[in-house]
């Protein structure tokens, strides 16, 4: 049906329709120990705060490491409970190294993680709100460069905002990624209304520099609502497909993951025909036996070819008791898929919503556990060699590992008590060491001490009375790489 047949829907009409959404098919962004399966291990301590940045209300990361592991650190988007909300590193301990606090009410970042913008390491995220009732957001991309500077927004190009869910830079200097645009359709094939509304799912690639639209592809031209497992309840806007990731294959074609079909789509990327359907009503594939998946998240290739996604058996039905990461051998001449290796959590968890499984150097696996607020770390034979967790009632869309060099533009930040000098430098990943310059006069301060960095902030005891304070940050080669401002000492 044409859309000019039909009166324009707008975005507020789609958000319109109640609660009921999360029902038929919403994308759930629902975070927190919902849907949690049982016994859950004591939530650790919810906030970490710092004397020399009582701005920051950083959720405690707990780590446990019990083999070893990849180089890297995890990249988290804690976006719900108590304290900030926001991209977060962490090392390998669990003490933060770079956290950015979003502000403005309802405002949370999805899906922080390291991408390459003019062959140069970036970090790119999604900032904006998200009714939790649909799992739709209204937002744009935010990039920035090793300094934490902002290079570039990405906006979506029509009157609808960015969807959360996926952002691709590639090679060609192009952006993909989704928007969820509500359209007038004819529901009553489908159990819904004739007047309804559907929810189509448009995958848009824009030149980042010019904004110009590369490459636009629309669901409902080609996957039809009869392969959906949500139906539509009433006059609520009917989200047939929820796609949530897209991947840029290694022939250049596209790998859209869609949550309401059960489906992987291999989208041509010059006419926009389906190659193939991986998984749902109308897979091209035979799937070998344990190799099936329901409500996935996250479909991405990996370096030998075979297939990764996140399986969460949840969603508007739960079809198993636990989610798990797969790992699939695509067989696209055969026609077959077969389980290589499932990646399951010892504690069984359930995630109803979002997940995602990263491959790391050396073939291992990073599984973040979605609405379960926990991520794990898999040798490359599927051994469990980390396990990490957000406090109870938080969570992150993703969980990432990667290799990261930060450079902040400030300088470090120091805080003198009586006693001790307490010093930090948000995104400063090179620092092994601080040097402490102290004495009676600003302009005549001596070396009295060095620390190793014990994390974000670290506490050194001043030996001696001091009035005035700098503290320097040292590399392992003993380069200073920043200074704090000079600091007084409360006296008594």
């Amino acid at each position: 049906m044409s859309d000019n047949a039909r009166p324009r829907v707008t975005r507020r009409r789609l958000l319109a329709g109640g609660a009921g959404l999360a029902a038929v098919g919403g994308g759930g962004f629902a975070v927190g120990r919902s849907g949690r399966t049982e016994p859950a291990p004591p939530p650790p301590a919810p906030l970490r705060q710092f004397v020399t940045r009582p701005d920051l209300a950083v959720p405690v990361v707990d780590v446990t490491v019990t083999g070893p592991t990849a180089p890297g650190l995890v990249f988290l988007t804690p976006a719900a409970g108590v304290g900030g909300r926001g991209p977060l590193l962490v090392d390998g301990t669990g003490q933060p190294v770079w956290f950015h606090q979003v502000t403005g009410p309802g405002v949370i970042a999805i899906d922080a993680r390291v991408q390459r913008l003019g062959g140069e390491p970036v970090i790119t995220w999604w900032e904006g709100t998200i009714d939790p009732r649909y799992g739709i957001g209204a937002g744009e991309f935010v990039i920035v460069d090793r300094s934490y500077r902002e290079v570039r927004r990405l906006r979506a190009p029509g009157p609808v905002p960015a969807d959360q869910h996926d952002l691709i830079l590639t090679p060609e200097g192009t952006a993909i990624f989704f928007v969820y645009e509500p359209a007038a359709a004819d529901l009553s094939a489908y159990g819904g209304p004739a007047d309804g509304v559907l929810v189509d799912g448009v995958l848009y690639e824009l030149d980042i520099a010019t904004g110009k639209i590369v490459f636009q592809w629309r669901a409902r031209e080609h996957v039809s609502p009869d392969e959906s497992y949500a139906s539509p309840t009433g006059r609520i806007p009917y989200d047939y497909l929820h796609a949530n990731s897209v991947e840029v294959d290694h022939d250049g074609a596209l790998l859209v993951s869609a949550r309401h079909t059960w489906t992987i789509y291999k989208i041509d990327r010059r006419s926009g025909a389906v190659r193939w359907r991986l998984g749902g009503k109308r897979s091209d594939f035979t799937i070998g036996p344990d190799a099936g998946f329901a409500w996935q998240h996250d479909a991405r290739r990996r370096s030998d070819g075979t297939l990764g996604l996140f399986d969460n058996e949840a969603g508007i039905t739960n079809r198993s008791n636990a989610s798990r990461g797969l790992i699939l051998d695509v067989d696209e001449t055969a026609r077959t898929a077969r389980l290589v290796r499932a990646l399951a959590h010892p504690d069984a968890l359930l995630a109803p919503s979002q997940g995602s499984v990263q491959e790391l150097p050396g073939r291992g696996s990073l599984v973040g556990w979605g609405q379960q607020p926990r991520f794990t770390e898999y040798a490359a034979d599927g051994t469990l060699v980390a396990s990490g967790a957000l406090p109870a009632d938080n969570g992150s869309y993703r969980a990432y590992k990667f290799d990261w060099s930060g450079t902040p533009t400030d300088q470090p930040t120091a805080t003198a008590l009586r006693g001790a000098v307490h010093v930090s430098w948000n995104g400063a990943t090179a620092v092994t060491r601080w040097r402490v310059r102290s004495g009676l006069q600003p302009d005549r301060l001596t070396t009295v001490t060095t620390a190793d960095r014990t994390g974000f902030e670290t506490a050194v005891p001043l030996p001696a009375p001091a009035v005035f304070v700098v503290v320097d940050a040292l590399d392992q080669a003993g380069t200073v790489l920043g200074s704090s401002p000079l600091t007084m000492v409360p006296q008594a």
